[in-house]
């Protein structure tokens, strides 16, 4: 596991995705002094003996409640043993890791109130690899995130479970093993540690990061379809997108033209191809696949603001002694950014199965009927188109915006929310049905180019073929299919088919 200084603030999207897959983050030692002060500050503010929301009250309905000094730590531990009230299963441990980094780097920026031992638990945690077990439901978005930060915050104090080397043990036990003891929590710290829109956004960066991997092979496959095809090119011209001006179809269409350059393949037709035009699954790859990558650019501008910013409450401003109730802890960017990635993910599904469905056509693409040598006898890819489809269609009725939601909670004092952990937490599952497609289309398009001997596509294009070859050989007979489609899949998944085609495309986070 490697270490990442980790600059709260300004923590470019590369960081966090480096984090994502594994790298520990460690706090630039800049940050300790405003960590230090900010803490002070909340024993300032208690000196003055003002009521102040979540330090010397009660939380959400019951802020009206006066808590004796006394009693301070008790209530701090009360909101996180109450609030750790998730269910479901478990969240993946990367997105739980991204989480807590994004949690280290907003404490760290002073505004929170919490004592540098408690920064320094959290930050040793990622280094060690401990890792909560944080059930996966039970987020509306606001007050923040507070079920699944709470399991965090449990399992801080020796509470709950954790997770170690893919092992899970009793948090107490965890930590003592990692020669960590368990956190005594001080004013305001528990109620800092589960407010704050760290879990959706987790969830959400880590699908763009997957979602970065299945649209470079999209680009791919799509032009592996289009030579098996014998498609044309034409609608890939510079001149076309540059009068639209949209900087993803533009950037799309130049990867396609790219991907298909000195192609033998699209030689043989150039000039006698009876098609005028083609479907456009073919035709409007630019169209359709620049707006997604603009979505998808315009859902990471937004989520790395909020993976630099603060957002728990009441904030801590050490400078005058204040403690400012407000309302950062509502994650409608995050949700609103979560719900571009689900529809950017779904039509970069949607497209690619058309493409297959095209593919199998023979009315259509002038290849044998499901691309096999002998149909009838042989079934060929008749069912992993159906297995597309019926990928496609799940992600369509998952794609339904999630921020449109509401639901009161809290006695109505929580009155309007955003959903946002809903619609994060269903995109890494989106992602993997589009990934599954995006690798039934590698298949096929590289079954359609087979049947094209003698003739070879780009160097880009021939490299994929090649790289699939390696695992997965021509289906010239029926076999069994699922390990063909594991292997494509994996492909994807890993970014090896925009490697082997050196896709040279801006990246969208």
């Amino acid at each position: 596991m490697t270490d990442m200084i980790l600059n709260p603030g300004a923590v470019s999207l590369g960081h966090w995705r480096a984090i994502y897959r594994g790298a520990a983050p460690r706090l630039d030692p800049a940050c300790a002094p405003r960590i230090a002060e900010s803490a002070e500050a909340v024993q300032r503010i208690l000196a003055h003996g003002a009521p102040v929301y979540g330090i010397n009250t009660g939380f959400g309905k019951l802020a009206s409640v006066r808590i004796g000094d006394a009693d301070l730590a008790t209530l701090q531990r009360n909101i996180v043993l109450s609030h750790a009230a998730g269910t479901g299963e478990p969240s993946p441990v990367p997105v739980v890791r991204l989480m807590m980094a994004l949690k280290l780097a907003s404490l760290a920026q002073g505004a929170s109130g919490v004592r540098p031992e408690t920064v320094a638990l959290l930050e040793a945690m990622l280094a060690k690899g401990l890792t909560p077990v944080v059930p996966s439901q039970g987020s509306v978005g606001a007050s923040g995130d507070l079920a699944p930060l709470s399991h965090m915050a449990a399992a801080m104090i020796g509470v709950g479970e954790i997770e170690v080397a893919g092992e899970r043990l009793p948090a107490a036990d965890a930590l003592a093993r990692a020669g960590l003891a368990p956190l005594e929590l001080a004013a305001k710290e528990g109620l800092a540690l589960l407010n704050g829109t760290q879990f959706s956004a987790a969830n959400a960066l880590a699908a763009l990061f997957e979602t970065e991997s299945i649209f470079q092979a999209a680009l791919v496959t799509g032009a592996l379809s289009t030579e098996a095809a014998k498609g044309s090119d034409t609608p890939f011209d510079a001149r076309i997108h540059e009068l639209r001006r949209h900087r993803g179809q533009i950037e799309v269409a130049a990867a396609l033209r790219g991907l298909m350059a000195g192609s033998a393949i699209r030689a043989s037709h150039r000039d006698d191809d009876p098609r005028v035009q083609d479907p456009y699954c073919l035709r409007c790859q630019p169209q359709v696949m620049g707006a997604a990558l603009d979505l998808l650019r315009q859902a990471a501008a937004t989520l790395e603001i909020e993976a630099n910013g603060v957002s728990d409450n009441p904030l801590i401003f050490a400078e005058s002694d204040e403690a400012l109730s407000g309302g950062n802890f509502h994650a409608e960017p995050v949700a609103f950014a979560a719900d571009m990635i689900a529809l950017a993910i779904c039509e970069i599904g949607s497209i690619a199965e058309r493409r297959i469905a095209m593919l199998v056509d023979p009315a259509l693409s002038g290849l044998p009927a499901f691309l096999t040598p002998q149909p009838g006898l042989n079934s060929g890819f008749m069912i992993p188109q159906v297995t597309a489809a019926a990928l496609v269609s799940e992600n369509k009725q998952r794609a339904y915006p999630a921020s449109v939601d509401s639901i009161p909670t809290s006695a109505n004092q929580e009155d309007h929310v955003s959903m946002a952990a809903h619609g994060a937490r269903r995109l890494l599952a989106m992602a993997e049905n589009a990934s599954a497609v995006i690798g039934i289309e590698l298949l096929a398009a590289a079954q359609g180019c087979d049947f094209h001997a003698g003739l070879s596509s780009s160097a880009a294009l021939e490299a994929v073929r090649a790289l699939l070859r390696a695992e997965v050989p021509m289906l010239d007979h029926d076999r069994h299919f699922h390990p063909d489609m594991e292997a494509a899949n994996a492909l994807v998944r890993r970014g090896a088919v925009a490697e082997a085609a050196g896709l040279a495309l801006p990246g969208i986070a």
